[in-house]
């Protein structure tokens, strides 16, 4: 048999571990994603005083 045609199993990829892009990546989405929310509480906080 080639090397090719075994199976990727979670040993050969680290034993479960995410890989550093995807950690980043997550992180910095949910970081954005507060940030977003932040910003829009803000304004409707702000647009709601104005009445």
């Amino acid at each position: 048999m080639s090397e090719k045609s075994v199976p990727v199993t979670g040993e050969e990829r680290g034993a479960g571990k995410f890989p550093k892009g995807l950690v980043l990546r997550l992180f910095a989405y949910l970081v954005a994603g507060h940030l977003f929310a932040g910003f829009l509480y803000l304004l409707f906080m702000l647009g709601g005083q104005n009445q």
